[in-house]
């Protein structure tokens, strides 16, 4: 019987059944220790399939990563209302981003922590990702600012930093709120919006927090 189902069953069909199947095991146990053997048995095909569809481990994992980084990067965009004050969007990102993590949390996992650790290729498919959100977010922050200081020729180069770090303290929020029972996405964004956008706020009601005199670690005596 399994032979005749895997036969009537759409091949792009099966093959999202494999990813599935794959990004779980990949999520929970990591790529060097996750065997195809395990993948073919939770997808419900057998092991010679997966090699027939995914060629090999190491196309397997990557044809996962760029699939959970898409969907990650679709929902972010999907969240975010470019008709709202520059906070509501960000807020709305945020909150796209943590439950989108936070629902997936075996694709978080293969996204932030196995791709990274594995060398090229997987980790230049996730820093393309990255650098995806981080431009868009660095329009969410640009338009505000522009709009905040009534300059709409304000250099991206001024929020570009910011972006960068906002984007850096969701991906490790996401980690820890993953790993932390009870945390919802929503707090975990409202923790992420009260730690960002004060200072944000401050930026783009022309009130920068300036540097005091000096370089960085000198001390005046």
């Amino acid at each position: 019987m399994g032979a005749v189902k895997t036969k009537r069953m759409p091949r792009a069909v099966r093959e999202q059944q494999m990813l599935d199947a794959a990004v779980q095991i990949f999520g929970q146990r990591g790529y060097m220790a996750a065997s195809m053997d395990e993948i073919a048995e939770l997808a419900g095909v057998s092991k010679p399939l997966v090699y027939l569809y995914l060629n090999s481990k190491e196309d397997l994992f990557t044809a996962c990563i760029r699939r959970e980084a898409g969907a990650l990067v679709e929902a972010v965009r999907a969240g975010v209302r470019r008709d709202l004050p520059a906070d509501r969007q960000l807020w709305e990102g945020l909150g796209a981003f943590f439950t989108h993590t936070g629902e997936h949390p075996d694709a978080w996992s293969v996204l932030h922590l196995q791709a990274r650790t594995h060398g090229e290729p997987f980790a230049s498919e996730v820093t393309a990702m990255r650098e995806e959100i981080v431009a868009f977010v660095t329009q969410l922050i640009l338009a505000g600012a522009r709009e905040a200081h009534r300059d709409p020729d304000l250099p991206e180069r001024e929020v570009a930093g910011l972006a960068e770090a906002l984007v850096g303290a969701a991906e490790s929020l996401a980690a820890w709120a993953n790993a932390t029972q009870g945390v919802t996405a929503r707090q975990a964004a409202a923790t992420l919006m009260n730690f960002a956008w004060a200072g944000l706020g401050d930026l783009m009601a022309g009130r920068p927090w300036a540097p005091p005199e000096g370089q960085p670690g000198s001390h005046t005596g």
